[in-house]
């Protein structure tokens, strides 16, 4: 017999807000409906994490759960940032540990072929003493299944893209005699551990309490570090895609605990030395992943400044409530580090204006919160190489320093032709040149007349073609002569940044007509109903006449 249609109120999802439970698929243990989703919403203390665990689990396969599946999100929020994984067939998943006090759970059937479903409980992972837990009793009536946890239970496997682990308790005092294993895998690439917070017994070779980092999924692998004290461990970085942190106490004397979040977000963390280059955010142009903190260094030789193209951007937007980029958003910092000048701070989906350093360094920075990730965005840069332009009411005089251009032949800088080279005058490549040569020509700018040309510099290397172009620019009546960097960007990857963009506003716009033929659908309705009433008065104001 097929199993039936989901009928009105039965009981599917909700949210779950005890301290410990249970939940299945409707009808389970039978047949779960067709055409169901149901959304399971677990909030547990501040704090505190989610066990996640499966007792049983028979769902439709298909390669891709295509058909039937179940999701399972860190946080409120279902968006791929947050999705620890999807699940269909007979095999269980893991069991989970979420990196926040909520966890959403998704479970879709289709119109076709149903199963038993799956049965999951859950518990929050801190809190005082012991306590028991029921697995699912209806799986096996005659042997019912419990399993006894501590409340203060921790660890855990993680499998998502990023997020937060805290020791039992935090920031209250661990509790002693602890043993917590986070193994950390799944998501591909490197993993990053970051400790924000660190406050462990301390005492010499960390034989008390301690923090113990694995380059592995267990203890087996190479160790990465073994911490206490109450100085944070460095930033670790995996050299496999599994990371297995461990923490013990001993029978007295506690702390605070420690915080860390990690990522596996591929380039998040990248310094660039060569001249021009291009970075974007991770898994661009898919989601980028939530929790992240990724800094991208660019460090170029003395004297040069560091010249920013915005080719595509989508972060979450500014908050409602202060106007503010206080949720995702990417910054720019003058020099290596946060503590520089600010050079500017974006979200939202913003169409930006180059940036251009004070110095030979500029960090970008990339802050994404617990949830809502966006397409992220795409940049190029190009070193703006040190030079100095003056003009006379006849002449344009540029000087650059051999050393910044150290690699380059002097034909490889040129004004206008590669006929107008720079010639080698002492330390420095020079270029001494008549208005009337050198491809210059005059042009009118804000009512004023003024010289221009370009100076091209050709960093080519073999089929690889790199020219950067300079606009150089004198006012002869005042002598008076500037330089700007004119050509950066890789036309490819401009072009497909703008694709991206053409084909969202494309979809935008398909959505706007669909809403407005809605508008016009129900403008229709309204107005017949409205004639309808009124042939209706008209009916009945006639009928009392007659009577």
């Amino acid at each position: 017999s097929h199993p039936p249609l989901c009928p009105p109120g039965i009981k599917c999802g909700g949210v779950l807000s005890a301290p410990s439970g249970n939940f299945s698929s409707p009808n389970f243990p039978g047949p779960y409906p067709y055409e169901t989703e149901c959304t399971w919403l677990i909030v547990v203390a501040e704090g505190s994490s989610v066990l996640l665990s499966f007792s049983h689990f028979e769902l439709e396969y298909h390669a891709a759960c295509a058909y039937d599946y179940l999701q399972v999100y860190n946080g409120a929020a279902r968006d791929q940032g947050n999705l620890l994984g999807t699940f269909c067939g007979h095999s269980p998943p893991p069991p989970f540990s979420s990196a926040w006090h909520v966890m959403a759970i998704v479970f879709r059937s289709d119109r076709h072929v149903a199963k038993r479903g799956f049965a999951a409980a859950y518990q929050k992972g801190s809190g005082e003493g012991w306590q028991w837990r029921s697995i699912h009793p209806s799986v096996l009536p005659h042997h019912p299944h419990h399993l006894c946890l501590p409340a203060d239970a921790c660890g855990g496997q993680l499998t998502g893209l990023s997020g937060e682990i805290t020791s039992p308790r935090y920031p209250e005092s661990y509790p002693n005699e602890a043993e917590c294993r986070w193994s950390i895998g799944g998501a591909g690439g490197p993993l990053t551990l970051v400790f924000t917070d660190f406050q462990v017994e301390g005492g010499q070779g960390c034989t008390f309490d301690y923090v113990a980092l694995f380059d592995g999924p267990t203890t087996a692998a190479p160790r990465l570090g073994r911490y206490c004290g109450s100085a944070r461990p460095p930033r670790t970085v995996s050299s496999a895609p599994h990371l297995l942190i461990l923490f013990k106490s001993d029978f007295n004397i506690g702390g605070r605990g420690f915080k860390a979040h990690f990522y596996s977000a591929g380039k998040c963390q990248e310094v660039f030395t060569t001249i021009k280059g291009n970075l974007s955010s991770p898994r661009y142009p898919n989601f980028y992943p939530n929790n992240l903190k990724c800094q991208w260094s660019i460090r170029l030789p003395l004297r040069y400044r560091v010249k920013v193209f915005f080719l595509d951007m989508e972060l979450e937007g500014r908050s409602s409530l202060t106007g503010g980029c206080d949720y995702d958003h990417l910054a720019a910092f003058d020099g290596g580090a946060e503590n520089g000048s600010l050079l500017g701070r974006w979200c939202g989906q913003e169409s930006l204006a180059p940036i251009t350093s004070h110095s030979n360094q500029l960090l970008l920075v990339l802050h994404t919160d617990r949830n809502t990730a966006k397409r992220g965005f795409s940049i190029a840069y190009v070193g703006v190489v040190p030079m100095n332009v003056s003009c006379t009411r006849t002449e344009f005089h540029i000087q650059i320093p051999v050393q910044s251009l150290a690699q380059l032949e002097r034909n490889r800088i040129y004004l206008g032709t590669p006929s107008c080279a720079a010639q080698v005058v002492g330390g420095n490549f020079k270029i001494h040149t008549r208005f009337d040569t050198c491809s210059t020509e005059s042009q009118k700018r804000n009512n004023t007349s003024v010289i221009v040309s370009t100076l091209y510099i050709d960093f080519s290397v073999g089929n690889q073609e790199d020219i950067h172009q300079y606009e150089v620019q004198c006012e002869p009546k005042r002598k008076e002569a500037s330089v700007t960097l004119i050509a950066g960007p890789d036309p490819a990857r401009l072009s497909q940044a703008e694709n991206l963009v053409v084909a969202q506003q494309r979809d935008r716009g398909a959505m706007d007509a669909r809403e407005i033929k809605s508008q016009d659908t129900s403008d229709i309705v309204f107005i017949s109903i409205c004639i309808l009433a009124g042939l209706l008065m008209v009916i009945a104001v006639v009928g009392l006449v007659l009577l």
